[in-house]
């Protein structure tokens, strides 16, 4: 049995090279690995990595890791005219209070939040995705305009 802190490396490793769509699909590559695990902990474990789904170029999904959300792979995530997919999955954005709702097409909030965490950084100090809604939550002194001036950096539509 290999230990957890190993197989945490070698699910990112995985989630890097390749596009794995699914937790069935990861599960049968750690096994052939050699990595003896059930579902349940490799659930937790994508959990524990912040492992999020996002729709890929070809109509289905694929894992990406936080930090390369808006890398290698969201190069990759371009549509046939050119543009991000951050921009594709949004449908809106209102405001609650200091709070910013930012509503996505289904699959889409977690990498869009994604994008928002690695590039509003000095605006957004954090989010909090569903499927299709995301909870945005500006840094102290942060106003509406200035929350949304750096959001439409990341949002051309928003």
């Amino acid at each position: 049995m290999k230990d957890k802190s190993n197989r945490l490396l070698q699910i990112k490793d995985l989630i890097r090279k390749h596009k794995i769509g699914s937790q069935e699909e990861l599960l049968q590559i750690l096994f052939s690995y050699g990595y003896d695990l059930t579902q349940a902990t490799l659930s937790r474990d994508l959990k524990q990595l912040k492992v999020a789904k996002m729709p890929d170029h070809e109509g289905g999904y694929i894992y990406i890791l936080p930090e390369d959300a808006s890398g290698s792979k969201t190069i990759n995530m371009r549509s046939s005219d050119g543009s991000r997919y951050t921009a594709q999955g949004f449908l809106s954005m209102d405001f609650c209070g200091a709070f910013a709702v930012i509503k996505t097409k289904p699959g889409y909030s977690g990498g869009v939040a994604a994008d928002i965490d690695q590039y509003a950084s000095a605006a957004v100090l954090g989010t909090i995705a569903g499927d299709d809604t995301i909870l945005v939550i500006p840094r102290e002194n942060i106003s509406r305009e200035d929350l949304t001036r750096a959001l439409s950096e990341i949002i051309p539509n928003s």
